[in-house]
């Protein structure tokens, strides 16, 4: 039986206070609240610098049991090394704190830079190098240099499979190439919607599908209609029973279908309007996914309820409205 993740790209916005998060609520409470309103959650930080060990046992312990993390793989891989010589740089990623997260750590995202073209010896060196399960991203996390020589986690809880995606941004990945080398080393492609910014493959590669959804029509901004949810949870469900769905977009040929299913998980980055967490919970709606097991205090965290309409605006457009009357 295939799994269903649906959740978002971050969750420490200031847009989202007094929207999403109930008015008051402490920042320090926003992951535990957010992660009792979606199933899963993808860590953005760890792709802007290395994240303490500290954190990621927070995080942890902060979401209930059966949560899921995404975590994005470090920008000095992949946008200033540009996927050169990263041996070390991705040991330092393994031991930063990357393994506390345990049996709730899910796929690591790796997304390339806009600039970067598809060479493929350098992405199959890169791929080579990703770990398999975390006993081996443990062997690579000794590996580290000095600058984690206070901090560094090198062994994980349990020996559990680690799954890898990767998100493109230049043209010339659009090539059947890079899709069969996804395939050869297992790694999924991600489905990445960017209002048409960047390319938008749709290929399965792996016994999993990574989408993430930046927007409907404008990058970042954009919220999805019904219609566009409803047209989303119909690929999905197909893809969750290792199918290639009707009207994708194909680069390389269609895969065999998987009798087990493909795993899901679903990320929604459009935050700028605070529409991701409402477009999360509405995907997961329409699709039958619970959330996270029930929070300890419910007088304190209410589960949110589907909705497409926000007071804060709904506030300001009354303000516009009564200043023309």
């Amino acid at each position: 039986m295939s799994e269903m993740r649906i959740g978002i790209s971050g969750w420490r916005y200031a847009p989202w206070r007094g929207v999403f998060y109930p008015k008051g609520l402490p920042q320090h409470r926003e992951l535990e609240f957010a992660s009792r309103q979606v199933n899963s959650i993808e860590i953005n930080g760890s792709f802007y610098s290395l994240q303490s060990p500290s954190s990621y046992r927070k995080w942890h312990e902060a979401t209930p049991e059966g949560f899921c993390f995404s975590v994005k793989g470090a920008r000095y891989v992949t946008h200033i090394l540009r996927l050169k010589d990263v041996k070390t740089p991705l040991a330092n990623f393994f031991a930063s704190g990357v393994l506390y997260l345990g049996e709730k750590l899910g796929p690591l995202l790796w997304q390339l830079p806009p600039s970067l073209k598809y060479d493929h010896d350098l992405i199959e060196e890169f791929l080579k190098l990703l770990p398999k399960d975390t006993d081996a991203a443990s062997k690579l996390a000794r590996r580290h240099n000095d600058k984690l020589k206070t901090r560094a986690v090198i062994k994980a809880r349990a020996n559990l499979p680690l799954r890898h995606a990767m998100e493109v941004r230049h043209a010339s990945f659009e090539c059947e190439d890079f899709v069969s080398l996804l395939r050869k080393y297992q790694v999924a492609l991600v489905v990445a919607d960017t209002a048409g910014k960047w390319p938008f493959m749709e290929d399965p590669t792996t016994g999993f599908m990574y989408l993430r959804l930046h927007g409907d029509e404008k990058l970042y901004v954009s919220g999805y209609t019904k219609s566009a949810l409803r047209e989303w949870a119909r690929k999905i469900r197909g893809w969750s029973r290792g199918k290639t769905p009707a009207k994708t977009k194909l680069t390389a040929p269609r895969p065999r279908v998987l009798s087990r299913g493909r795993d899901i998980f679903v990320y929604f980055d459009n935050d700028v309007k605070v529409h991701a967490p409402f477009d999360a919970m509405n995907l997961a709606h329409q699709l039958g996914v619970s959330h996270a097991s029930s929070p300890e205090h419910p007088d304190v965290f209410v589960r949110e309820e589907p909705r497409e309409r926000w007071p804060v605006w709904e506030l300001r457009k009354e303000r516009k409205k009564t200043a023309r009357d």
